[in-house]
C-alpha cells in the first residue's frame, strides 16, 4: 500500500510540475503556427509522431539524463543557458513570422511540404516547442530526487510514477496537437494570430529567463568559489 501511495505521489508531483511547462494548449497554437493551413490527416500524423517522440525523449531524460550529463561533464546551469538560448531563438522566429493566408483547397498543399514537416518532428516540434529546456531541468531534478529513495522498491515506484506522468502528458499533447485547428477555430483568425504572437513573446521571455537563471548560477559559482 505504501508503494502504491508513493507511485501516485510521484505521478502527481511530476505531472503537476511539468504540465505548466509543457502547456499543451499553448504549445498547440505554436505548433499550428509551424504547420499552417494543412489537411486534417497531416495534423493527425504529426500529432501522433510528436506524442511518441515526446514520450521517448522524456523517458530517456528521466532514466539516463543525469548520468549522461555527468558522463560529459555538463552541469545543469549550462543546460539552462544553452536550452534557454534555443527557446528564445524559437520564440523570436515565431514572433516575427508573417501571418499565413488560408488556402481554401487544403488538399492542394504540396506533398514536399509534409515531408519537410515530418523532418521537424523532433527538432523543433518536440524540442524545444513541446519539451523545452525548463522541462529537461525539471525532469533531471525529479529523476535525481527519485533516485535518493532508501529502498529499491521505493526507487522503482518513484521512477515509475514519473514515467507514467510523462506518458499522460504525451497523450494530452497528442489530443491538443491533433485538434489544434479546431481549438484555433473557436476564436477568430485575428484573435488566434494575436494569441500566437503573445505566446511567442512569452516563449522568448521564458527562454531569456531560463538563460539568465543558468548564467546567475554560473556567476555565483565563480564568485563564491
Amino acid at each position: 500500500m505504501r508503494s502504491v501511495l508513493l507511485l501516485f505521489r510521484s505521478f502527481a508531483l511530476a505531472f503537476s510540475a511539468l504540465l505548466p511547462l509543457v502547456n499543451p494548449v499553448g504549445s498547440a497554437l505554436v505548433f499550428l503556427g509551424f504547420v499552417g493551413d494543412a489537411p486534417d490527416s497531416v495534423f493527425r500524423d504529426l500529432a501522433r509522431k510528436i506524442a511518441i517522440s515526446t514520450t521517448v525523449f522524456m523517458l530517456v531524460i528521466e532514466l539516463v539524463g543525469t548520468g549522461l550529463l555527468e558522463f560529459f561533464g555538463i552541469s545543469l546551469p549550462v543546460v539552462q543557458v544553452a536550452g534557454g538560448l534555443v527557446l528564445a531563438s524559437m520564440g523570436w522566429s515565431l514572433l516575427n513570422q508573417q501571418e499565413s493566408t488560408a488556402n481554401p483547397d487544403r488538399t492542394a498543399i504540396r506533398e514536399d511540404g509534409f515531408v519537410s514537416l515530418e523532418q521537424q518532428v523532433f527538432y523543433p516540434l518536440t524540442f524545444p516547442v513541446t519539451v523545452g529546456p525548463g522541462c529537461i531541468v525539471v525532469m533531471l531534478t525529479l529523476s535525481a530526487h527519485a533516485s535518493v529513495k532508501p529502498g529499491v522498491l521505493e526507487n522503482v515506484m518513484s521512477h515509475l510514477g514519473i514515467s507514467l506522468a510523462m506518458v499522460a502528458l504525451s497523450l494530452t499533447v497528442f489530443v491538443c496537437y491533433r485538434y489544434a485547428p479546431k481549438i484555433s477555430h473557436r476564436i477568430s483568425a485575428r484573435t488566434s494570430h494575436g494569441i500566437l504572437r503573445i505566446i511567442a513573446f512569452v516563449l522568448l521571455c521564458i527562454g531569456v529567463q531560463i538563460t539568465w537563471n543558468g548564467v546567475e548560477t554560473l556567476l555565483k559559482s565563480v564568485l563564491y568559489s
